[in-house]
């Protein structure tokens, strides 16, 4: 079974993934301005170390969560890399700039290449889960979002897109190559760049991808998702459980209404034969209920 949590970390981005040999990947270090640490909810449920860190994006609500990237000794570390220190400094707040420097010093210690099993995108490592990591590089440095890195996931016959704050001209430019459609094409599940917002909303990418089944949007209270209405629509809809066990067909569900969202697919029976599935669970409970849910072994 491969395993994705999408973390209720308010304004921000924060997914864990599981996959089916038991490798552990986190994409993007947001954490919900408080005391929630998804690293920490992790270390606590026995993983010891991260096989592959993905910071899509330096910007703060993606890497809240720098100070702990140690806690996990991760192996790799996936970011963009063709942006410049100064560009980077440039492109953020003053008040970031404590962040954005831890960022930078990390991304430089991260600098041997990748081979072997350590590589996120060789075939072959990570349980029959496969990965796609995409970097959109032409657009103009003034705006951070238009280089995050886009994770394209396939298991068990279905496929997941994480993106980050991907705006139109980041989608246009991907979308030109054509390794990035045939991977995105039938996607099952989207997680909605930029957090919702309508500027990382892009009509084109439906055109390659298809309807998805489910949307997943990432974002806090007072967040601006404003496309949610144009992701629902292009949603064809699945069953989604709460914490309770009850079911209802959904087309879009958010951190900011549902909590933290759980994505499990696999084989029936682990037999291909059989065919596969998509579990979708949501869970509400507060941040501490929810781990003493998880490490008490329910779900």
């Amino acid at each position: 079974m491969l395993e994705i949590t999408v973390w209720d970390v308010s304004h921000g981005n924060a997914a864990y993934i599981n996959t089916p040999n038991n490798r552990h990947i986190v994409v993007d270090l947001g954490d919900n301005g408080t005391e929630f640490s998804p690293l920490q909810i992790l270390q606590a449920r026995g993983v010891q170390q991260l096989d592959a860190v993905v910071i899509t994006h330096p910007h703060r609500d993606h890497m809240d969560e720098i100070e702990d990237f140690y806690l996990l000794a991760p192996k790799v570390l996936w970011t963009p890399r063709h942006i410049t220190d100064a560009d980077i400094r440039n492109a953020n707040r003053a008040g970031d700039l404590a962040v954005v420097n831890r960022y930078l010093d990390i991304r430089r210690y991260y600098t041997s290449p990748v081979t072997g099993t350590n590589d996120l995108c060789a075939p072959g490592h990570f349980g029959g889960a496969e990965f796609r990591v995409f970097t959109p590089s032409t657009c103009g440095v003034n705006n951070l979002n238009n280089h995050s890195l886009v994770v394209a996931l396939s298991y068990a016959g279905l496929k997941v897109l994480i993106p980050g704050d991907n705006e139109s001209l980041s989608w246009k430019e991907l979308l030109g190559n054509p390794a990035f459609v045939a991977a995105v094409r039938g996607t099952d599940v989207l997680v909605a760049p930029h957090h919702g917002r309508e500027a990382g909303y892009c009509g084109e990418l439906f055109d390659a991808m298809g309807k998805p089944r489910l949307v997943v949007i990432s974002d806090g209270r007072f967040g601006d998702t404003s496309a949610t209405d144009r992701y629902t629509k292009q949603a064809r809809g699945w069953t989604v459980f709460d914490a309770n066990g009850q079911k209802r067909d959904r087309y879009c569900v958010t951190t900011r209404n549902d909590g933290h969202i759980t994505i499990k697919i696999g084989w029936n029976n682990n037999d291909p034969s059989q065919g596969n599935y998509l579990n979708v669970t949501t869970s509400k409970a507060d941040h501490y209920a929810w781990l003493a849910a998880m490490l008490g072994g329910q779900n």
